[in-house]
């Protein structure tokens, strides 16, 4: 359980931050933009949360979402001891399989009703569904953030599967959206030539 009682602790001063097993980074490490780039996303899902008030099944995936991705922050902030598995434990907190599984599913349920794509979509349409593709493109970024972090630090496979598939899900979700109301907004090559 975490307690937080005092917000500021001035250790962050000299440009490094701690991790999970009391290392420090420099704030500028490729890890910790990786870490700041899923709150950024967790945040935009955020936003996404209150335009789906009135639809509370996109509500609840957004939700465990939101969740995920602080278990995924959490992750990342836990570097991988020697022949790590990354498996979880009581003391170590991993994104696991079954949580990619779980938007997996969540996503062939919101896409088995829509039709097929005939173009590439524009992100917009309703303001909720607008509101998802903030989101997709802010999980986007944090992807390419953790994929570039790998190169310098060993990181959880799972971790970049589950990131990589809640892009695909905040995709299908925006289209599941239009497809109650405004409809997909689709591309037309050259259309304003």
């Amino acid at each position: 359980m975490v307690k937080l009682n005092k917000i500021y602790t001035r250790t962050g001063d000299d440009g490094t931050t701690g991790l999970v097993d009391g290392s420090r980074v420099a704030k500028a490490d490729p890890l910790m933009e990786a870490i700041g780039a899923v709150d950024e996303a967790n945040s935009a899902i955020g936003l996404a949360v209150v335009h789906l008030a009135y639809h509370p099944i996109f509500g609840s995936m957004l939700k465990m979402a939101q969740n995920d991705l602080f278990d995924l922050g959490a992750d990342l902030a836990t570097p991988a001891g020697e022949g790590d598995d990354f498996a979880p434990s009581e003391m170590v907190l991993r994104i696991i399989p079954t949580q990619i599984e779980r938007l997996e599913s969540q996503i062939d349920a919101m896409n088995e009703h829509l039709p097929p794509l005939r173009s590439f979509i524009l992100p917009g349409g309703s303001e909720a569904a607008a509101s998802v593709h903030i989101a997709r493109a802010a999980v986007r970024r944090a992807e390419r953030t953790i994929v570039a972090a790998g190169a310098s630090h060993r990181l959880n496979p799972s971790a970049l599967g589950y990131i990589n598939r809640l892009s695909d899900h905040l995709f299908v979700m925006a289209r599941a959206i239009n497809a109650e109301g405004s409809g997909d907004i689709l591309w037309v090559p050259g259309a304003s030539r």
